[in-house]
């Protein structure tokens, strides 16, 4: 892995998820499988197999958080950010149809699970890198090229 960048909300959530499945989910699991396994018959236990295979995938996702801190670095708020759409910008777009959208711009590991975060290394955050309110940036699409202007940026101060 290379180095990953993530917000400090972002960073706070998987070390909060990386410490929900060490110290509580996993010895849950635990104790059932222990359990169904005294039972005796593994084969037609389905707690012991369902049980077992979310052990399996508590471990796997603990190894890759593990790893992800190894290379991760926190993204603190700076007040030189302040007009300009960096890493963890809330920005607003508009075209000329009046259509608008928002999003935040984050790493990878956060955009699962919210529509409104994308990814750095999106086309459209890559466009909005370094701009300011009022600014037109352009975007390639599989539709073609897309205008959008700049309505307002907004960074999360208390992180």
């Amino acid at each position: 892995m290379n180095r990953k960048l993530l917000t400090a909300e972002g960073y706070q959530r998987l070390q909060d998820e990386l410490n929900d499945l060490v110290r509580k989910e996993r010895p849950e699991i635990t104790k059932i499988v222990s359990w169904a396994a005294s039972l005796g018959d593994r084969s037609e236990n389905a707690d012991y197999q369902y049980n077992k295979k979310r052990l399996r995938e508590i471990d796997r996702r603990v190894r890759f958080l593990m790893k992800l801190f190894e290379v991760a670095h926190k993204v603190e708020y700076s007040p030189e950010q302040e007009g300009k759409a960096y890493f963890g910008a809330w920005v607003e777009l508009e075209n000329d149809a009046g259509e608008t959208i928002k999003f935040r711009i984050v790493g990878n590991e956060e955009i699962y699970g919210r529509n409104d975060y994308i990814s750095l290394e999106s086309p459209i955050a890559k466009a909005c890198l370094g701009k300011s309110v009022d600014d037109e940036i352009k975007v390639h699409t599989p539709h073609g090229m897309k205008e959008w202007y700049i309505i307002s940026i907004e960074y999360d101060k208390n992180q």
